[in-house]
């Protein structure tokens, strides 16, 4: 069996690599906008506010290429922050947790997915969400999240947190831990386990692919049971390679991964198993970059439980940060998190 919406099926590697592998490869296009009209849920931040804000910035000096200490610190100095390290797993969070309950108004947080993820894990454990505005300086291996709400770099970073529009973005929940950009469970949770630090050094982004081609021929489907709370979307069981609940983040669609983060719906991506593997066949590439549409399994809710009947518990990664569960109760808080966003943020991306 494939994976399949409409009666279409693709290859089991063709599938996962068109969710969550492949785009690692492929530099998203940048978008310009000319005369671009912001929604008026957009808040533009004047001069003033500005000035009178209170920022710090959490950064995790060993994200990515652990080279980026020196720029932050300098650019930081010159937009007004206060800069927290981290030392070790779990700083972040207090560290943001922290900045929030001393009464900051921005929290930066410099670093990969699983570095932002904290951050927002210590906000929420000081209550802070009304209070708070969070912004992403991408410095880890993927920063996915970051390049989906428009932050290409470490510079445009400050400039989005300076002159970028302010909205209030979903947030979800997995057993009551949040994420912002996706939750994953089965293969690429287990791979992304199984990268190591010196690989993502070495080789960067590719290495998550490396990891997962790597599991992939090893890999058993584990048996999950997707229940929704809503009349929206059916409810799924089967044998499943990868479940992939996006917030801000969805399987690569016309060069993007950005999803709709403000309509208070999850995109769910179950991919099915399916015996036959063809990792280099001419039909996967075909599909990939061109041609013949990879079809999944999709869903759309504000809320989902995922259970399991296997023996063992299933890994399941929020933003990069890995927990384990055999039962996971996922809901969205919509538009709950304050960000500031580049110019190729969409707030519909459809």
């Amino acid at each position: 069996m494939g994976v399949k919406v409409d009666g279409e099926h693709a290859s089991r590697t063709t599938a996962v690599a068109l969710t969550v592998g492949w785009s690692a490869l492929r530099k998203p296009p940048v978008h310009l906008h000319v005369d671009h009209v912001r929604p008026v849920e957009g808040i533009g931040v004047s001069d003033t506010e500005a000035a009178d804000e209170r920022r710090v910035l959490v950064m995790n000096p060993q994200s990515g290429s652990a080279d980026h200490g020196p720029e932050i610190h300098g650019r930081a100095a010159d937009h007004g922050f206060d800069v927290r390290e981290t030392e070790g797993e779990g700083d972040a969070a207090d560290l943001a947790a922290e900045a929030a309950e001393a009464g900051a108004d921005v929290i930066a947080a410099a670093g990969g997915d699983g570095t932002l993820n904290e951050v927002v894990r210590g906000i929420d454990r000081a209550d802070a969400f009304e209070d708070v505005t969070f912004c992403a300086v991408p410095a880890g291996t993927g920063n996915n999240f970051a390049g989906n709400v428009g932050v290409t770099s470490i510079a445009d970073a400050f400039d989005v947190i300076e002159r970028g529009e302010e909205r209030v973005i979903d947030l979800g929940r997995a057993n009551d831990e949040p994420f912002i950009n996706s939750c994953v469970g089965g293969l690429t949770a287990d791979a992304s386990v199984n990268t190591s630090s010196e690989l993502k050094e070495r080789i960067g982004v590719v290495a998550y692919v490396v990891s997962t081609l790597r599991t992939l021929p090893e890999f058993d489907a584990v048996p999950l049971q997707v229940q929704t709370s809503d009349e929206i979307a059916e409810p799924w069981s089967g044998e499943a390679l990868i479940v992939f609940v996006g917030n801000c983040r969805r399987p690569m669609r016309d060069g993007r991964t950005q999803a709709n983060v403000e309509d208070g719906l999850f995109e769910v991506t179950v991919i099915e198993d399916e015996p036959a593997i063809d990792l280099v066949g001419d039909a996967v590439g075909r599909r990939l970059f061109g041609g013949d549409a990879v079809d999944i399994v999709q869903r759309h809710t504000p809320e989902l439980t995922i259970t399991t009947d296997a023996d063992e518990s299933i890994n399941y990664s929020l933003d990069g940060e890995m927990i384990s569960a055999a039962d996971l109760h996922l809901v969205t808080e919509r538009r709950r998190l304050k960000t500031r966003v580049g110019e190729t943020y969409e707030p519909n991306p459809d």
